[in-house]
């Protein structure tokens, strides 16, 4: 399980450290992807293994099907973490996550996220604006606490 919030520099070369608490959990290689909300989903093999199997489920039939599952997966490629606890990031995730520099790595349960600092910070104000909402929204899940 991924949990916590980890600030780090991404250098010129693409590179960034993973959080020790992930890395093992990730394994030397992992899967890291376009993710929603403009940030990078990473998933242990495994993990990647099953939703691509899913995926493969999707009616091709279904437009948005297509369009999730292309979208999703033309970007996935595995990443290695060097001695360093360092991940390449190939430039067209860099693009798409908008990040220059500094960056958030997140726990998300079964999947990290790699954030942009700029557009974590934007999403983490408007969802503490509407966490309580977002919660009664939940009720539907049977989320209880």
């Amino acid at each position: 399980m991924f949990i916590g919030e980890y600030q780090h520099n991404m250098d010129a070369k693409g590179r960034l450290t993973m959080p020790a608490k992930f890395r093992q959990s990730l394994g030397f290689e992992f899967v890291i992807t376009r993710g929603l909300d403009g940030c990078l989903f990473g998933f242990s093999k495994e993990r990647f293994q099953q939703i691509q199997e899913k995926l493969a489920k999707l009616p091709l039939t279904k437009k948005d099907a297509r369009a999730f599952t292309r979208f999703f997966l033309s970007a996935a490629t595995e990443v290695e973490i060097d001695k360093q606890g360092r991940i390449n990031i190939p430039n067209n995730l860099i693009d798409f996550a908008k990040i220059e520099k500094e960056c958030r790595v997140i726990g998300v349960s079964d999947r990290i996220e790699i954030w942009s600092s700029e557009k974590w910070e934007a999403f983490t104000l408007d969802a503490e604006e509407n966490f309580e909402s977002i919660a009664e929204d939940l009720i539907d899940f049977d989320i209880d606490f």
